[in-house]
């Protein structure tokens, strides 16, 4: 028999339609090698990558591009990666916190427990890794780095996408 998260997983969509969203004043399409990433892992695994957008580090335009978004029917999940450092710049963890509905805090933390694990050591408190959910789409933003992508996807996004769309879908009429 099943555990209960065994059956949630089972009943979980199996395709999920993401746009992929880069933050970064200087990446261009032939650059982003973290948004190539992110687009062909998701392909990799089945899904569907509705979009792809390299936006600045402006809190306006992030914030106006996942209310955008969420309003798109063809967009279940978007996937930011870059500016959720430190830096005066690093803007899109306050973006997104902005229009997120509820926050899953415990993708952040995960996400910084195995990079302090894994890769990075102590350098992992300067991650602020953060995802939620806006009305029925999720939103994951993670580092910009390969590196961080990498970890993200394969680890925590990955292996739970379909069950995070399931919980958002479930009490949908």
């Amino acid at each position: 028999m099943p555990t209960p998260t065994e059956q949630h997983k089972q009943e979980a969509p199996a395709r999920v339609s993401c746009l992929v969203v880069t933050v970064s004043d200087t990446r261009k399409e032939e650059t982003d090698k973290s948004g190539q990433l992110i687009r062909r892992l998701l392909e990799e695994q089945g899904h569907e990558v509705a979009g792809h957008r390299i936006v600045p580090d402006e809190y306006g335009i992030i914030a106006e591009l996942l209310r955008a978004a969420a309003d798109d029917p063809a967009v279940e999940a978007v996937l930011l990666n870059g500016g959720t450092g430190i830096a005066a710049r690093d803007v899109t963890v306050e973006a997104v916190r902005s229009v997120l509905d509820k926050e899953l805090p415990g993708f952040g933390e995960i996400f910084r427990f195995l990079s302090f694990a894994e890769d990075i050591g102590s350098a992992a408190i300067l991650s602020r890794a953060v995802a939620g959910t806006m009305g029925r789409t999720a939103v994951f933003a993670m580092p910009g780095s390969t590196g961080a992508v990498k970890l993200a996807m394969t680890r925590l996004i990955l292996p739970e996408l379909g069950h995070v769309m399931r919980e958002i879908y479930k009490d949908a009429k």
